[in-house]
């Protein structure tokens, strides 16, 4: 991996490569260079989990003239799709380096959980569970069950913005969360459930299913269920993948025609 880097940065394929450097004995974000090619001996590529798509997008609009490689796991690359498809990345600006998915380095249960066949790497050990068992098991309940769980998981938020902060796919300017006319100020919790709603809803279709937003989360609400919850109606409403493919999302407004129909709605059941 180490040479590999080395030559892309000597032979110009790439002018920066994001990738973990060792320091002090913890693997961090570091951007290698042409300039500090050396630097390179001390390439790591795990087990850390940053947002290194994050990071490519920053460095992308403040240099569109740089080509930029970094590592990429079956999650980072779902990510780069989506922000191509969004116009936050160009994916001719990027080169990715398929590395194999590692489990997470603060929560077992965030593990990847992508059982299927690799599609990045070489080798894809199975790991974790499959995140259909935990919706399925959450669905079983009773609703007012289900609402009595998440009001005890949302009020134990302490608005530390952990989540957003930390999210690949998260790219507006100006975030509704902060804003004091939606999100109540000055409190914590914060309004509950409007705060975490209203990020599980712009999380529909753009939910890469990295599990980075528990790792961030210090009061370990299982954030990654519930944008999983989120994507699986996606699915069944639109037959839309977030993040395998550059499909444009269902929820796009560019052009002058929807490029995806809805399925119709399940029938209400009349009392």
């Amino acid at each position: 991996m180490q040479k590999q880097v080395r030559a892309w940065l000597e032979d110009g394929k790439v002018d920066v490569f994001l990738a973990y450097k060792m320091d002090c004995g913890h693997p961090l974000p570091h951007a290698f260079t042409r300039e500090r090619i050396d630097e390179t001996e001390d390439l790591v590529t795990g087990p850390a989990r940053y947002s290194l798509e994050k990071f490519a997008t920053q460095i992308a609009a403040r240099h569109p003239e740089k080509k930029i490689g970094l590592l990429a796991r079956d999650c980072t690359q779902r990510a780069l799709n989506v922000l191509a498809v969004w116009n936050q990345l160009p994916a001719e600006q990027v080169e990715p380096l398929p590395v194999n998915c590692c489990p997470s380095a603060l929560k077992p249960h965030a593990d990847c959980t992508y059982l299927e066949a690799p599609a990045t790497g070489d080798v894809k050990i199975q790991r974790g569970q499959d995140p259909r068992q935990s919706l399925e098991a959450i669905d079983a309940q009773e609703g007012s069950e289900r609402f009595t769980r998440w009001m005890y998981e949302f009020q134990k938020c302490i608005k530390c913005y952990g989540c957003r902060n930390i999210c690949p796919v998260c790219f507006c300017k100006d975030c509704s969360l902060e804003h004091p006319d939606l999100i109540g100020t000055g409190h914590l919790p914060p309004d509950i459930p409007i705060f975490h709603l209203v990020r599980a809803v712009h999380m529909a279709g753009r939910c890469i299913d990295c599990g980075l937003c528990e790792d961030a989360c210090p009061a370990e609400i299982p954030l990654r269920l519930l944008y999983g919850k989120v994507n699986t109606i996606v699915k069944d409403l639109f037959d839309y993948d977030t993040g395998a493919s550059d499909a444009l999302s269902p929820f796009s407004i560019l052009g002058d025609k929807p490029t995806l129909k809805p399925a119709p709605l399940l029938a209400v059941p009349q009392e």
